[in-house]
């Protein structure tokens, strides 16, 4: 099974270098189904993992000028502080049992996965029936960045996930984005999320460092072969293409999680 995680490990990377998104999905469902974390542990694994990726990837963007930081560092004001508050004070909060009926019991973890793949059926819907975008459409006020950066920072911290699966339905349809900006642009808010509240993390759990290395590189190596792949695909197939990519992990979850 590790195997197997290895090499899912250099797909997190290549979902990331090809639309700016999708790491931290495939990541949870790694960690906690082939390396067999606890959801909570996993989901700091996944911060750092994602993190380091994407702000390898949003340096690649950089380059290319494929992002727009002043957006991304709208989003990060308050998506990082919602990162951290939700670390520190929502999931220690969480009981570990939250619903027995009978013999279903609904579980802090199991809970946890199955709000993950709720998350991800609707941005998948929103990916796969938007229409494309132009870019000459007036941006939403300052405000509304900040509450939906807010919403992105709390999925960040209570679920692990970099929360590319909402920002890039966001930058594409709310801000009219091309998607490979809207790539880069995720990459770099996810690194802002992910690493800070990574590190917000760090002392609180017993990490094992080896794994967690050892997965982020081949993690940036598929985010280089991503990067690449992604210079020859239409931005509408991208769209498209991920949109029915998070459905799938989400069926998935959902069926594996009711299943257990």
């Amino acid at each position: 099974m590790e195997w197997t995680g290895y090499i899912a490990a250099i797909l997190i990377g290549i979902s990331l270098g090809l639309t700016g998104s999708g790491g931290s999905i495939l990541t949870m469902p790694v960690l906690v189904y082939l390396f067999r974390l606890e959801p909570a542990l996993a989901t700091t694994y996944s911060l750092f993992i994602v993190g380091s990726t994407s702000l390898a990837g949003a340096a690649g963007s950089y380059r290319r000028r494929e992002i727009s930081v002043a957006t991304g560092l709208l989003f990060g004001i308050s998506s990082v502080a919602a990162v951290l508050l939700t670390r520190h004070f929502l999931l220690p909060a969480i009981p570990a049992t939250l619903f027995t009926s009978g013999s279903f019991t609904l579980s802090r973890d199991m809970a946890m996965m199955l709000l993950l793949s709720a998350l991800m059926l609707a941005a998948a819907w929103s990916m796969i029936r938007g229409k494309a975008q132009g870019t000459d459409t007036p941006l939403p006020g300052k405000w509304l960045l900040l509450l939906y950066g807010a919403g992105t920072g709390l999925v960040t911290g209570l679920l692990g996930a970099g929360g590319g699966f909402l920002l890039i339905p966001a930058l594409v349809n709310l801000l009219k984005m091309p998607m490979r900006t809207a790539a880069g642009t995720s990459l770099f808010i996810i690194a802002l999320n992910s690493l800070a509240g990574f590190a917000g993390d760090v002392g609180h759990f017993e990490l094992q460092w080896p794994l967690l290395l050892t997965l982020s590189a081949l993690a940036l190596v598929g985010m280089a072969l991503g990067t690449r792949i992604s210079q020859r695909i239409s931005t509408t197939g991208l769209r498209k293409g991920f949109g029915w990519f998070v459905l799938a992990m989400a069926v998935f979850i959902i069926f594996k999680e009711l299943n257990t």
